[in-house]
């Protein structure tokens, strides 16, 4: 049995910084991820077979459309007979659809490594990328997952030699957000570009710093669509030792950002009580190993 994590993608800061021909948007995001997953589980079968269980298990699919099932026909197409037999693989969907936390594109991306890791030979990082990027725009991060600033629509991902140990807290209201509906009300597609990131990036204020002269120019028009996000990012930065509070991605996930293990779950555990209907989520983040 191989077990692979799916980790969620938080959008630290995501700027909008133009638009191509084909109506992709150009995009400069810091992304990370964190200590908290959707699980992929495979066995040796007769044949390749997905099965999806878990919290958020319901209303996904699990036959050729899910985009772990595209990811393994996709893994296979491109090296045919790298991985002998077929894979029953068991998606145990624990993170929010639609909530601005890559679960998808983490979940493809989980496919492509348990694969590359059953592989007859070795698989290159860049081809395995290449391919990330055919399934979709965030897959390619999602499969380094390690902190990384990534540009174009989400293709070119440069990840950092240095980032400070972190803790975030995620707090969603269990409403779905569609992405594509998000970018089709944004007003404007030409906004400033991020700033310079320190190098190193080693210290916490230091980022907090950094984050300060950032935006996430997706989040006006998700609380125009949920204002539940709007007054999560007040709550979330009024928490104790908060660094920074922000939706992640098109959304509805709020962030917020802690330097320290204790105070994030101190946030998490009030949320929770404020809020006992909603997912909330405290981890530390992932490093750049």
């Amino acid at each position: 049995m191989l077990l692979e994590p799916a980790p969620a993608k938080i959008n630290l800061a995501l700027h909008v910084v133009g638009r191509r021909p084909d109506r992709y948007h150009e995009l400069e995001t810091l992304v990370v991820f964190a200590d908290v997953c959707d699980e992929l589980e495979a066995t040796p079968g007769p044949a390749d077979r997905l099965i999806v269980e878990g919290p958020f298990a319901t209303g996904l699919g699990s036959g050729e459309t899910n985009i772990v099932s595209r990811a393994v026909e996709a893994f296979r197409s491109r090296w045919p007979g790298a991985v002998e037999g077929g894979l029953d693989i068991l998606l145990r969907k624990n993170l929010p659809v639609a909530a601005g936390l890559g679960g998808g594109s983490a979940d493809a991306a989980a496919a492509l490594r348990l694969m590359a890791r059953q592989a007859s030979a070795e698989i290159p990082t860049a081809d395995l990328l290449a391919l990330a990027a055919t399934l979709g725009a965030d897959v390619p991060m999602c499969l380094l997952s390690r902190p990384a600033m990534v540009t174009g629509i989400g293709e070119r991902v440069s990840p950092l030699a240095s980032f400070p140990a972190c803790h975030v807290v995620l707090v969603n209201p269990l409403i779905p957000v569609v992405t594509a509906e998000v970018f089709r009300r944004l007003d404007s597609h030409q906004n400033p570009v991020l700033p310079r990131l320190p190098d190193p990036l080693t210290r916490p204020a230091q980022l907090g710093l950094f984050l300060e002269g950032t935006r996430n120019d997706l989040e006006p028009v998700a609380i125009g669509m949920v204002p539940e996000i709007g007054a999560l990012v007040g709550r979330m930065s009024t928490r104790t030792g908060c660094i920074l509070a922000r939706m992640s991605g098109s959304g509805a996930t709020v962030f917020g950002l802690f330097g320290s293990s204790a105070l994030a779950h101190q946030a998490a555990h009030d949320l929770r009580s404020t809020h006992p209907d909603y997912w909330v989520a405290a981890a530390p983040l992932l490093g750049t190993e």
